[in-house]
């Protein structure tokens, strides 16, 4: 799942394309100037746009065409088929488009345009002027974005500690910490995007909210006001309250200056210990493992993921990282640090020179619950995203909001889902009144196996299995009848199809 150059395949487009071919519904991949490009026919209408995804190369080829969109198989980014437009996370920027006109019987293509990276649909002279976002990852950038592209002009102020922020997030456990990604591939935008949007970029942190001045204060003294403000604090990861857990050599990763510090370490040390088979500890352990570490997973579970992925899913993850040399230590707890092992909790001692703890996160809701919004596991939101202050809005981790398929509140700690509330966010800001319904996506992968998640199930009474190595397998969760959600490898099709059909609510 990986970025990298699609090799050209189908037909030359220099030489034109018989109209007749062309299916409403049935993409033509082709390449024009060795470049893939991808020919449509949208409600009678032909376009052609770049095929290759703009957020890590995926093939659009192989993706899904759905109401003059096309899904990439991959991460789930959508784009437009007439403009090119990313119109769905995680992709940010567009497609290039090419002209195209039918001359005796066969489709031209002519002049490409390259769209820029945001391209807005007009100026607004309507909505808040004055927007301040507190917090700088998934949501909040995407926020800052969707309003500039929305056609907002007033002033947007973005807040956020982190000096690197935004980044790819979710590279950072996976190619980057791995040493696959040079750093340069991890920030989210050049250092002159945000000046050249006239967003306001404020490397400082939020640390309290008049609601009835409509004012941020800052750590540093000075305080930024609003005419609207959303909250996209994100969440802290989990600590361990053991002995030596504070020591230099033990890690937590949310950050990048988080992983840098652990690529530190790892460059000079041997052994690892990854305290939790979340997907963050799991991802870490093949990370270090591919850079060389010897590797051991401790954790109180029996099967890594059981509780997300099930048994047998979470065994073959399992299997793939022993066949790796990844060792486990699982139905144990750490119970103290040392210098260079840690101790468990029937008293075994494990090697470390480093020690990263993935057990999870917490919602940092300091901010909203000194300002007095409801707090109950993140911040009460309604199907808009908006807290009980009709000024406030929240996006990301942080966000407690009614699943749009059940009517239950629920926090999901889901990038891409980060990404499209703080797009959601943005647009109900300018005045729509959209729900964020969009069906749960999140993917891991670790040791080259690529694990595909949409919908979301806390619980179920069912797990259907199918498939095989070779051709892909399929999980899928039903509670009480109703299919959840859907786990796949190496079906990226279905997973798709699987997104649209619950968009629908069409499962059973």
């Amino acid at each position: 799942m990986g970025g990298g150059e699609q090799t050209l395949t189908g037909p030359d487009f220099s030489e034109g394309y018989p109209r007749s071919d062309l299916r409403e519904g049935e993409p033509v991949l082709g390449h024009m100037d060795g470049e893939p490009v991808l020919l449509t026919l949208v409600d009678g209408e032909i376009t052609a746009v770049g095929a290759s995804c703009t957020h890590y190369g995926g093939p659009l080829g192989d993706g899904l065409m759905v109401d003059g969109t096309v899904r990439c198989p991959w991460h789930h980014a959508c784009f437009s088929l007439r403009t090119g437009e990313a119109v769905g996370a995680p992709a940010l920027n567009p497609l290039p488009t090419w002209e195209v006109e039918v001359r005796d019987g066969r489709v031209i293509i002519g002049s490409k345009h390259e769209p820029s990276s945001l391209s807005s649909r007009g100026r607004r002279a309507d909505g808040p002027e004055r927007v301040v976002i507190v917090g700088a990852g998934a949501a909040g950038s995407a926020a800052a974005e969707a309003l500039r592209r929305e056609g907002h002009q007033g002033s947007i102020t973005l807040v956020d500690p982190d000096p690197d922020a935004p980044y790819d997030r979710p590279n950072l456990s996976k190619d980057y910490l791995a040493g696959e990604a040079p750093e340069e591939w991890i920030p989210l935008r050049p250092d002159d995007f945000y000046p050249d949007h006239d967003i306001e970029r404020v490397v400082d942190r939020a640390v309290g909210l008049d609601r009835e001045r409509g004012v941020v204060e800052l750590a540093s003294g000075t305080s930024v006001s609003y005419d609207a403000l959303l909250l996209a604090t994100g969440a802290t990861p989990r600590t361990l309250d053991v002995p030596g857990a504070d020591a230099s050599h033990v890690h937590t990763l949310r950050s990048l200056a988080d992983c840098r510090e652990i690529i530190d370490d790892a460059e000079s040390g041997e052994r690892a210990v990854v305290v939790g088979a979340s997907f963050i500890g799991m991802e870490v352990a093949a990370s270090l493992r591919g850079r060389g570490l010897d590797v051991t997973v401790v954790a109180p579970e029996d099967v890594p993921f059981e509780r997300v992925l099930g048994t047998e899913l979470g065994t073959l993850l399992k299997e793939k990282h022993e066949e790796h040399g990844v060792s486990f230590r699982l139905g144990r707890t750490l119970s103290r640090i040392g210098e260079s092992q840690v101790v468990l909790d029937d008293g075994t001692e494990v090697e470390a020179d480093l020690v990263v703890v993935g057990v999870g996160v917490r919602p940092d809701t300091r901010l909203a619950e000194s300002a007095g919004l409801t707090v109950d596991d993140g911040v009460r939101v309604d199907e808009n995203l908006r807290t009980d202050d009709p000024r406030i809005w929240v996006a990301g981790d942080a966000a407690r909001f009614p699943d749009a398929r059940t009517g239950a509140p629920v926090r999901i700690e889901h990038w891409v889902v980060a990404q499209r509330q703080g797009q959601t966010a943005a647009r109900n800001i300018l005045g729509h009144a959209d729900p964020f319904d969009d069906v749960p996506f999140f993917w891991t992968v670790q040791f080259g196996v690529g694990v595909s998640y949409v919908g979301h199930a806390t619980s179920w009474d069912r797990v259907d299995a199918e498939g095989s190595d070779d051709e892909g397998r399929a999980f899928r969760y039903y509670e009480d009848g109703r299919l959840t959600a859907l786990a796949t490898v190496g079906r990226d099709r279905l997973s798709l199809e699987i997104e649209v059909e619950m968009e629908e609510g069409s499962t059973a």
